[in-house]
C-alpha cells in the first residue's frame, strides 16, 4: 500500500522483505538513496539492529515506522541516530509530509560520509576505510575513488577519467591512469573496479560485496 501510494508521490522505491535484504539493498544502492523507512519488526535482523549499521558509515535520512508507541522504543530510535518516529497506525498524508519534512532538512546538510559496500569514504576527513580498516590513498587515487564513485555502473573511458581527475591540461598519458587504477585497487580491492576491455573501467559494488 505504501509503495503504491509513494510511487503515485512521484517517489522511486526499492523494497526489502527484511532486515538483512534491506542492508544489502543499502551497501548496493546507497549513492542512490535519498530516505530509507525503516519498519522495527522485521525478520532475520529488526529494524533497530538495521538503523545502528548503516549509521556507522551513513547520514542517509531514516524514518523509523512501527506498531511501539511507548517512549522507550522512540527515545531507543532517536539514540541510535533516527531522523523521525511515526507510529501506527498512521495516514499516508501524514507520512508524506514526514518525508517531505525530512528531505528538506537533509538537503541543507550535505552527506559527509557514504558507503559503497565495505567501504565507507568520510569527505570531511577525507579518509577512507575497507571493512573498517583505514587505507592510505594519495591525493590523486582519493580524487579518482570519488570520480569512480560519483559514476558508479558507468564505464568511464581513460580519456573521461584523465580529463576529470587530472584535468585538460595535464601532459600525462593514458598509461598514468592505468597505474593508479592499479595502485588504487591494490588498496581497496580488486573487485570493484572493472576493467571493460577496448572502453575503459567501470566501478561496481554488489550486493553481498559488505559481506
Amino acid at each position: 500500500m505504501l509503495k503504491d501510494f509513494l510511487t503515485s508521490c512521484n517517489y522511486i522505491i526499492m523494497e526489502a522483505e527484511n532486515g538483512q535484504q534491506a542492508l544489502n539493498l543499502f551497501y548496493a544502492e546507497n549513492s542512490r538513496l535519498d530516505m530509507i523507512i525503516l519498519d522495527v519488526m522485521m525478520p532475520v535482523k529488526d529494524g533497530f539492529e538495521v538503523l545502528a549499521e548503516i549509521r556507522e558509515v551513513s547520514s542517509v535520512p531514516i524514518i523509523m515506522l512501527t506498531a511501539k508507541s511507548q517512549e522507550y522504543d522512540q527515545l531507543s530510535g532517536f539514540k541510535r541516530g533516527a531522523d523521525d518516529y511515526i507510529t501506527k497506525p498512521f495516514s499516508p498524508v501524514i507520512l508524506r509530509a514526514h518525508i517531505e519534512a525530512v528531505l528538506r532538512r537533509s538537503k541543507t546538510q550535505p552527506k559527509q560520509r557514504v558507503a559503497y559496500g565495505p567501504i565507507v569514504i568520510d569527505k570531511e576527513s577525507m579518509r577512507v576505510t575497507v571493512q573498517g580498516n583505514e587505507v592510505n590513498l594519495t591525493p590523486k587515487e582519493y580524487d579518482l575513488l570519488l570520480f569512480f564513485t560519483d559514476n558508479i555502473n558507468i564505464v568511464l573511458t581513460r580519456e573521461c577519467l584523465l580529463n576529470e581527475v587530472w584535468s585538460y591540461d595535464y601532459l600525462g598519458g593514458s598509461r598514468t591512469v592505468d597505474t593508479h587504477i592499479k595502485q588504487l585497487r591494490s588498496k581497496i580491492g580488486t573487485t570493484f573496479i572493472q576493467t571493460i576491455h577496448g572502453k575503459g573501467y567501470r566501478f561496481e559494488v554488489s550486493p553481498c560485496s559488505n559481506q
